[in-house]
């Protein structure tokens, strides 16, 4: 059988009616660009914010007309945001409902025990929040090789070894890594087609892209088709009860970024950065990109911040020193820690056992717990219970 085209997504689409209930939804121009991948069809409708929940009966239409179709194996459908539409009414976006365990009193351990991030009303009122997830955290970074996922990972686990209950979601759509980090394999499972349930490992749900096409798969997507998988991968998954999900995010500040930011009640950002000018210039661009969307600064992490030799011990500041420490008092913002730079991280990290689980006792752990521990207090959780956080490289 042959594999299906765009075009043939586009014209069994012209079916579905628009919200005028004249003109379909082609022909109107709420469709965004078509990706096909391995008999999987992704694509979202941008309609006014406002409407987003009145028009949902229209998305599963599409959706339904889309996976009847022959050679297709599933269809990933959202609805985007018209931000045209959404900034002359910001205030017609429906309040978020509390997550269970946070209606509006001062619940910050449930009726089992667990800690619970204080619900913030400003600026998350007016975002949709994701039911039963406590408080999302991004960890971030201005710029690549920082070491930013390494350290969203091992403070997810951090976190999760400060007793909450953590997940973490991978949003580098073109380069996502923690089905490596995590040692995670195979395809996850929906719940009705349509829900997907996270993958798990060391405690932890986790989803990514990297479990939906194939490792070699080359991601072309444009803007919208960005914002549609992040959007899917937030709010269409099977997360449960979390008290905490962390969002490792792609370094930069483009389309993935500002979506999440825009769009998702961020309760706060952890910057990574190395010790060295050059990547603090870029950290400051993702710090920046936080305080203009309102979201708050966790605090800065410096990741290999010193070098310890394998084999005498003796360390070494072989990328300066203290620079990312100086950079959070000069702006105030907290400074929640310096990672080293070892040889057990790299290894493990390319083994897929973070060091939080393979060495729960080391010194690096516990430096990873201390910065959960910090994150969590400057999200007003109870003392020694982490709270939620946001990383940039």
């Amino acid at each position: 059988m042959a594999d299906v085209t765009k075009e043939q997504v586009l014209e069994t689409l012209k079916t579905v009616r628009g919200p005028d209930l004249e003109h379909d939804i082609v022909e109107l121009g709420m469709v965004s660009d078509v990706f096909i991948s391995d008999g999987k069809v992704y694509f979202s409708i941008t309609v006014p914010a406002e409407r987003a929940k009145e028009l949902e009966p229209m998305r599963l239409a599409a959706e339904r007309v889309i996976k009847e179709m022959p050679g297709v194996k599933g269809a990933l459908v959202t609805l985007t945001a018209d931000k045209k539409a959404s900034a002359a009414a910001p205030a017609a976006r429906p309040a978020p409902n509390p997550p269970h365990g946070h209606a509006g009193h001062d619940h910050s351990h449930d009726h089992r025990g667990h800690a619970h991030a204080p619900q913030q009303q400003s600026p998350r009122a007016g975002k949709i929040g994701v039911p039963g997830i406590g408080a999302i955290i991004a960890v971030a970074s201005g710029k690549g090789g920082v070491g930013k996922s390494t350290t969203a990972v091992n403070l997810a686990l951090g976190l999760l070894a400060n007793g909450l209950r953590v997940g973490i979601l991978d949003a580098d759509i073109y380069g996502p890594s923690m089905p490596r980090l995590l040692k995670i394999s195979g395809r996850p499972t929906q719940i009705d087609g349509r829900i997907i349930n996270p993958m798990e490992n060391y405690g932890l749900k986790v989803m990514s892209m990297g479990f939906l096409v194939d490792e070699e798969t080359a991601m072309i997507w444009r803007g919208p088709m960005v914002q549609s998988a992040l959007m899917q991968m937030l709010r269409e998954v099977a997360w449960g009860e979390l008290d905490v999900l962390i969002v490792d995010m792609p370094p930069g500040t483009g389309d993935a970024q500002l979506t999440m930011a825009q769009q998702v009640p961020l309760a706060g950002a952890v910057i990574v950065s190395t010790p060295q000018d050059l990547a603090l210039i870029d950290a400051r661009k993702g710090l920046n990109m936080f305080r203009k969307v309102e979201v708050p600064v966790l605090g800065i992490v410096e990741n290999m911040s010193y070098f310890i030799a394998p084999d005498t011990g003796t360390r070494y500041d072989i990328f300066g020193h203290g620079g990312a420490r100086k950079e959070a008092e000069r702006i105030g913002v907290p400074f929640l820690g310096e990672v080293p730079l070892t040889m057990n991280i790299r290894e493990t990290s390319d083994a897929g056992t973070p060091l939080v689980a393979s060495e729960p006792n080391g010194i690096v752990a516990g430096i990873y717990r201390g910065i959960a521990t910090k994150v969590w207090e400057q999200l007003g959780g109870q003392p020694l219970r982490p709270a939620p956080t946001i990383v940039f490289e």
